[in-house]
């Protein structure tokens, strides 16, 4: 509540009614090219040519296919953006990315994609195109953590409409927004579940004897923590249980989960193609989330020979086999495939941690840990060679998924909805993005927001010492101006120059904010039981 006032203080914003478009216009916010189509639906900016030029290639495509498009989206865990080549790392930062890289050479490199500071609540968002501060699910759930509330007992997710609509669909890795009973992915819209409920630091804290020796050689604790997770490879069918497929005892093991994620993602991949049903897919990488254990035919094998390089090859390759796959059995040119990273680089687990040449990392809502890689590729539909910096959020997934399957009117006008359909940015040759501004929280304090190339902060993590974005950092107010950054000129945030050269947008700014905050009336945050203490 006390950060729901916090975003209302700042006033209301009256919307008025275009009675010629039938859409709410932003008219009081200068600038702004957005319009609000309905009341639950985040404002959009509307490009009718490009809107049009993206129907058209869509009606074309399953006129000769006979069926909606196929959607993978693979959702690599606290990979940095300067980690793949075509992001400014690979060979240089000793670990190539031949096939991430060849995936945005022959699509679309999209260099402003947002994430939240966290991994659960850009998978919660990336699945419901809704705030974190709304579905609840604001942070990671901790080791033995049961929130008070099931998040998802009126949460819906892409996967459920999807699913109602003749798509098959499966979550393949890592899950980690809930292990208890009602929270598994099966259980909210997946038809197919295979992977980990949690996280690898999950098992590797009772693994590692020089890392964790507090647990690991403390036998009451050890029993505790064994009670306390699934640790171990699980999977689950709609409207079936949770099956333990294999326990996770040792290093070696934990190193060949994502190889086994793998093949059963391309399992799954071969029987919709056998079953003639279209499919969507979320192929959720365990690495590169500490603590990194390569699989046995990656070890050593990057040019830096650190796990964390050895890891990021190995994910490279998985991209290769699955993209291959899709070639292999002649439907990759009717599956859209997206690729990124549910945060920045976790800067605080050094040399286990990214890349990004921003400043902050995971964690917090500087550049460095809520920009990352995203890359969309779509032979035939989206060209290649493309490049933009248009605003994509990973929440934008949900609209644009449901948009290509032509379910996006069964979105349920109960609930606020902050995703966007970004379906012509995408596929339109010269397309721009429909995305007015991105807006960051902490948990559920609004901090900062992407407008244009200005990120504008109305709170600013002060991080206490380098590289501890996690655990040495504090949220501070600013002053009577937002600290704003023109990322064009700035991007490592390094000196806000706002008054000086932004005075005539500060305004823009601002109406974003409250207009923002006004969604809050009417669709309220949602409470699970997640608070700290004092915070």
């Amino acid at each position: 509540m006390k950060t729901k006032n916090n975003l209302l203080i700042m006033g209301s914003l009256l919307l008025t009614i275009s009675a010629s478009q039938g859409l709410i216009a932003q008219e009081n916010i200068p600038f702004t090219k957005a319009v609000q189509t309905q009341k639950y639906l985040e404002p959009t900016r509307v490009y009718e040519e490009q809107n049009k030029i993206s129907a058209q290639k869509l009606k074309r495509l399953e006129k000769k296919t006979g069926k909606k498009p196929n959607i993978l989206i693979m959702i690599v865990d606290d990979m940095g953006y300067g980690d793949p080549g075509v992001y400014g790392g690979g060979n240089m930062i000793g670990a190539p990315t031949p096939h991430i890289d060849s995936i945005a050479k022959n699509g679309l490199l999209l260099t402003s994609t947002y994430s939240q500071p966290t991994c659960t609540p850009t998978r919660a968002a990336m699945m419901t195109g809704r705030f974190p501060a709304r579905s609840g699910l604001t942070r990671p759930i901790l080791t033995g953590e049961s929130p008070t509330v099931n998040p998802w007992a009126d949460e819906v997710t892409a996967a459920s409409l999807l699913s109602k609509n003749g798509y098959i669909t499966a979550l393949s890795g890592k899950w980690h927004l809930g292990e208890q009973d009602g929270y598994w992915p099966h259980q909210v819209g997946y038809d197919e579940y295979f992977g980990i409920l949690s996280v690898s630091s999950e098992f590797t804290q009772g693994m590692v004897e020089r890392q964790y020796p507090d647990m690991v050689y403390n036998p009451e604790r050890m029993a505790v923590l064994n009670k306390l997770s699934h640790r171990a490879i699980t999977a689950g069918k709609k409207g079936g249980k949770l099956e333990t497929v294999q326990a996770i005892k040792t290093l070696d093991e934990l190193a060949e989960i994502d190889q086994d994620v793998a093949k059963f993602s391309e399992q799954f991949i071969r029987k919709a193609v056998k079953e003639n049903k279209p499919f969507y897919l979320v192929h959720s990488f365990i690495k590169v989330h500490n603590d990194n254990y390569p699989a046995k035919a990656f070890k050593g094998k990057s040019p830096a020979k650190f796990p964390y390089k050895d890891s990021v090859i190995e994910v490279d390759d998985i991209v290769g086999r699955l993209t291959g796959l899709l070639k292999e059995l002649k439907i990759d040119d009717n599956t859209f495939i997206f690729f990124t990273s549910d945060n920045g680089a976790n800067e605080d687990l050094w040399p286990d941690s990214g890349y990004q040449p921003f400043k902050g990392g995971k964690g917090t809502t500087w550049e460095g840990g809520v920009r990352v890689p995203g890359i969309a590729y779509w032979p035939g539909m989206i060209k290649a060679g493309k490049q933009s910096d248009g605003l994509f959020d990973l929440m934008d997934l949900f609209n644009t998924s449901l948009a290509l399957a032509g379910v996006e009117k069964q979105i349920s006008p109960d609930r606020y909805i902050d995703g966007l359909d970004q379906t012509s940015f995408l596929l339109a040759d010269d397309g721009k993005s429909n995305r007015e501004a991105v807006f960051m929280y902490s948990e559920k304090t609004f901090m900062a927001l992407r407008w244009e190339e200005y990120k504008i902060h109305m709170k600013v993590f002060d991080v206490k010492r380098p590289m501890s974005n996690l655990d040495e950092a504090t949220i501070l107010n600013v002053g009577m101006s937002p600290w704003i950054y023109n990322l064009y000129m700035d991007p490592k945030e390094q000196a806000s120059t706002g008054h000086r050269f932004f005075e005539w947008g500060i305004g823009t700014a601002v109406g974003l904010t409250r207009e923002h905050a006004d969604t809050y009336k009417d669709f309220p945050m949602k409470d699970i039981g997640l608070g700290m203490a004092g915070k």
